[in-house]
């Protein structure tokens, strides 16, 4: 075994709060093991970072949070308090926003699945659909007519060129099918009379600026050819995808990548469980293809990012100026980025013990259903505290969780403690709001879900559980 760091950003709360440990040992011996902390906070200062390059370049936007990334209710709370949307994925994600409050207008429906129930409601409250295929239009149609009602309507848009090549995405109409799809079908007298066009949505696999930069121009081009035909294109709406950055050190992260492939070598100690290549195979000796894994180390994030992509050309033209010549709305979708430092995941140690390979196994009181994401791996150092100060003993470890299956690592990743772990300690995984708390969470063998805390004022560090934050919300 032998550890390579990867050193996490704390945002200072997360650092503060670390230094009051008593404080998080008294939450987990009241709710148990393990618990979520979110800082609405530090959610809204990210809103505001992207809303600051929207309004350096003077262009008109919306912001929605992507609210499939974490199901907390306190963050549609704060969303509808600092002014911006939510992008919904189920019919309890819509319901959620309603309840609450929210602005239709405020309110999106991206949702892989479409079935008549959600788009009843939908109609019903005038919420904006964006749809995604022919069998939906139909669906909605159907709908609308039973209602005699009109709804406000995007279309989802793939096939891109990029490079001379098409970008693939199993979502969304070809962008060269859609122009007659308009003509046809939704004017006056089509098939799709009752539908309102008010813009193109995206929404690309991967965090390539350049692809998004050419989908957005392909798609000004698609809206300059059906406004002669009557189409006003009032938004652009780009989605998510928008890379954050989780680690400090450019050189610790080329550091394990490094690490990793060479680690399969015979004469080389394993920096994964069992040599786990995280998605690359080994071939005749030889490692091939990349690690599927999330870019933890990224030097432009977040705001950073989004000024990239306004500030790109194609054939000279600025995109920003582009669209501001066109009066269109920009919208972005983010979920893991607006989620950036908002929030920790703590467990306790249960037990320690050696495998037959020498390895320690240290067993924690959470799954990894709890703290997992499409990534491979989670590949940020956690923080370690001790109920104890013990003499300094640099400990490596893995850390596993309470399914029944041998594949019930936390992190595959080799971790140093800074003493031996006791039963009791706590281990704190920082930065795992965006799509690790809750997107594949699951209830296996009965165990109860991680409690979700919102923290409060930093002198005394307040929580209150999601459940009573936002019935709080709603009483008020």
């Amino acid at each position: 075994m032998k550890y390579f760091p990867l050193t996490p950003i704390l945002h200072p709360w997360i650092e503060e709060l670390s230094k009051d440990k008593d404080l998080i040992f008294d939450w987990i011996n009241e709710h148990n093991s393990p618990i979520n902390l979110i800082n609405l906070d530090t959610f809204a200062e990210n809103f505001q970072e992207f809303k600051a390059v929207f309004d350096k370049y003077e262009l008109k936007h919306k912001i929605f949070f992507a609210r499939k990334s974490n199901k907390s209710k306190s963050l549609v709370w704060a969303a509808k308090s600092l002014g911006f949307g939510v992008d919904t994925a189920s019919i309890h994600e819509v319901k959620d926003c309603i309840e609450i409050g929210l602005n239709p207008e405020s309110i999106t429906v991206t949702a892989a699945i479409k079935n008549k129930e959600l788009i009843e409601y939908a109609v019903k409250h005038q919420i904006p659909i964006i749809l995604d295929n022919d069998d939906e239009c139909d669906l909605l149609h159907e709908v609308l007519s039973a209602s005699s009602s009109t709804l406000k309507v995007g279309i989802r848009l793939s096939g891109f060129l990029h490079n001379g090549k098409k970008l693939y995405s199993r979502f969304g109409y070809d962008v060269t099918k859609v122009k007659p799809l308009l003509t046809n079908h939704f004017t006056a007298q089509g098939k799709y009379s009752n539908f309102i066009f008010e813009g193109f949505h995206f929404h690309l696999n991967g965090y390539s600026i350049a692809e998004r930069v050419s989908a957005i121009f392909q798609t000004i081009s698609l809206m300059d050819e059906i406004k002669p035909y009557g189409f006003h294109t009032s938004y652009l709406d780009i989605g998510g995808g928008i890379l954050m950055n989780y680690l400090t050190s450019k050189e610790e992260w080329t550091d394990f990548l490094s690490a990793l492939k060479e680690s399969v070598k015979d004469d080389r100690d394993e920096v994964t469980f069992q040599k786990d290549l995280l998605g690359m195979v080994l071939h005749d000796g030889h490692v091939t293809g990349e690690p599927k894994i999330y870019p933890y180390y990224n030097t432009i994030s977040q705001g950073g990012f989004l000024e990239q992509i306004l500030s790109s050309t194609s054939d000279g033209k600025f995109c920003h100026e582009e669209l501001n010549k066109r009066g269109i709305e920009l919208r972005i979708e983010p979920g893991r980025s607006i989620l950036a430092q908002v929030g920790v995941t703590v467990a306790r140690v249960a037990y320690r013990k050696y495998d037959i390979d020498g390895r320690l196994l240290v067993g924690l009181e959470m799954n990894k259903s709890q703290m997992t994401s499409a990534s491979a791996d989670f590949l940020v150092d956690p923080l370690f505290l001790p109920k104890d100060e013990l003499a300094p003993e640099l400990t490596e470890v893995y850390f596993v969780g309470g399914y029944c299956l041998e594949q019930d690592f936390i992190l595959k990743r080799c971790i140093r403690l800074p003493q031996f772990p006791q039963v009791g300690d706590l281990v704190c995984f920082v930065n795992t709001a965006g799509y690790m708390m809750h997107f594949y969470e699951r209830q296996a063998h009965g165990f109860e879900y991680a409690k979700n805390l919102v923290i409060g004022n930093k002198r005394t560090w307040e929580v209150l559980s999601d459940e009573k934050f936002w019935e709080s919300r709603l009483n008020n």
